[in-house]
């Protein structure tokens, strides 16, 4: 009634009809939603129902409902994969068109051989509980599933050559990232979780089978999808490849490491693990086949000890990797504000008053207020030569700064190059120093800091060591594939549930 009465009195008054009358706006909108679009697949999914007009679902449709902690009608809703996936290429036809046309390709010769790549989010979130709804009883976790187009490239039958005609130019933005699914489950309740994300998972195996045929610029074309899932944090990717939680022994969810491994070596490791290599291993580790004990089972299997349940990319979580870094760097800090190099077990009165003098340096200085746990603002802020300059001024030792400030400066080399979305455009020269600088870190660590790297080392410090070039030179970017477009969709998520973060608990 409130746009309606705008409607009336701008049309009134300037004799403009600026504002669409409601019914207009509705028909708009039906159209950005997914279940609008007629499409179909060749051959047709497996187990997926072939119609097209399908909207929200339950997202436990096909679930019977015995979970009794809370009413199983509330717990998740989502879209149907492969209708989802559609609204979003319609979404981006105007792009796909003009991208056809840029690169010369004769528009109605182009009907095959186009291809998607898509990431695929997923992360929880904890405390989401209605401040003041009388709504049902759900548990106040919530987790959300989303994916965002990155690419679509054409390979025409006579060429060689596959052509990029769409890029997304802002793939961390939550604009671009499209939501799939959400659920009012617990991220460490991995039989609920799995439950929920069943379907989604089977769905994704169809198409990755399968063709799908939909008209873009008035003609039919075929599309084949490649996900790519990149967007979990540490703790998800290990809880969906069925490795052991992040505190175990095998510290990288890349390479086969152990911790006392990675801090010996900090630098030569190469990717291997995959998602069909954790099965075959969990296969090993449920059928023990060489009748071992359990911690040589342990060792041949390298800590995958459940099924893994969701393929994922191994790669590094960018804004996961800046957070704890920062947050070892902050250690590094306190132990060198308390000379921990000459005084190795500290009591933990003497650590408390170390910690209370850096935050109170930081927060005179930097304005930078103390935080309960690490976050990505906090860290961007902390990671400065300018906050370093400011820790030197409480570390007694001359040498000890100088150190502080090269490993600072090392880090500051190195950080672009996971950070942008394009490090071979944005950042060349930090790309190629990447190796040298990494190992030039390490050795200031395992020299100077022998006291914190002795057998340990903290999971991101080692694959941002160790992994980051290889990653890069296999797909290009690690900041693009970042996690950050569903973290910043998490805000909206709130808003929408009324729900504004953590402000009152009134």
């Amino acid at each position: 009634s409130q746009y309606h009465k705008m409607y009336r009195t701008v049309k009134a008054t300037s004799g403009r009809q600026i504002f669409q009358p409601l019914h207009t706006l509705r028909a708009a909108e039906k159209e950005l939603l997914p279940g609008f679009h007629q499409f179909e697949w060749q051959p047709a999914l497996k187990n997926v129902s072939e119609s097209y007009n399908v909207g929200i679902i339950n997202g436990l449709s096909g679930w019977t409902s015995s979970l009794d902690d809370s009413p199983a009608d509330t717990i998740t809703r989502r879209f149907r994969y492969d209708v989802a996936l559609v609204a979003a290429l319609k979404d981006l036809e105007e792009d796909i068109m003009e991208g056809l046309r840029d690169t010369g390709m004769e528009d109605s010769a182009c009907t095959l051989g186009f291809r998607v790549m898509i990431k695929e989010c997923c992360d929880g979130m904890g405390d989401v509980s209605e401040k003041h709804g009388g709504g049902p009883a759900v548990p106040e976790k919530a987790v959300r599933f989303s994916f965002t187009v990155m690419s679509v490239s054409i390979q025409a039958e006579d060429e060689q050559e596959e052509v990029t005609i769409f890029t997304e130019p802002k793939p961390n933005s939550e604009l671009s990232c499209k939501p799939l699914c959400l659920m009012f489950v617990d991220e460490s309740d991995h039989e609920t979780l799995t439950a929920v994300l069943g379907p989604i998972v089977a769905e994704r195996n169809a198409m990755k089978e399968s063709r799908l045929i939909l008209s873009m610029g008035g003609m039919p074309r075929s599309f084949r999808f490649h996900f790519r899932g990149t967007g979990y944090d540490e703790k998800m990717v290990r809880e969906m490849e069925g490795l052991e939680a992040s505190g175990s022994t095998y510290i990288c969810t890349l390479c086969d490491s152990s911790r006392a491994e990675a801090a010996q070596n900090m630098v030569l490791h190469s990717i291997t693990r995959s998602h069909d290599e954790n099965l075959e291993r969990y296969e090993i580790w449920r059928t023990n086949p060489f009748s071992e004990s359990v911690d040589e089972l342990r060792d041949r299997v390298k800590g995958v000890s459940a099924k893994p349940f969701l393929e994922t990319q191994p790669t590094l979580d960018a804004l996961h990797c800046d957070i704890g870094n920062a947050t070892e760097f902050y250690k590094i800090f306190q132990d060198e504000i308390g000379e921990v190099y000459k005084n190795p077990n500290p009591s933990r009165e003497e650590r408390r008053s170390w910690r209370a003098a850096l935050d109170k340096q930081l927060r005179k200085k930097m304005k930078l207020k103390p935080v309960m746990r690490m976050n990505g603002n906090y860290a961007r802020r902390l990671m400065t030569m300018e906050a370093t300059e400011v820790v030197c001024e409480l570390v007694p030792s001359e040498e000890r700064r100088e150190v502080l400030r090269e490993l600072m400066r090392l880090y500051l080399q190195m950080k672009p190059v996971w950070r942008a979305t394009c490090p071979a455009k944005e950042c060349p020269d930090q790309l190629c120093r990447y190796s040298f600088n990494s190992q030039r870190f390490a050795d200031l660590l395992s020299a100077t800091f022998k006291y914190r790297y002795n057998g340990k080392i903290t999971n991101y410090l080692h694959k941002t060591l160790a992994h980051v070039p290889e990653i890069i030179e296999r797909d290009g970017s690690i900041g693009a594939w970042a996690s950050e477009g569903n973290e910043s969709a998490n805000k909206l998520f709130r808003r929408f549930r009324k729900m504004n973060a953590r402000q009152s608990k009134a």
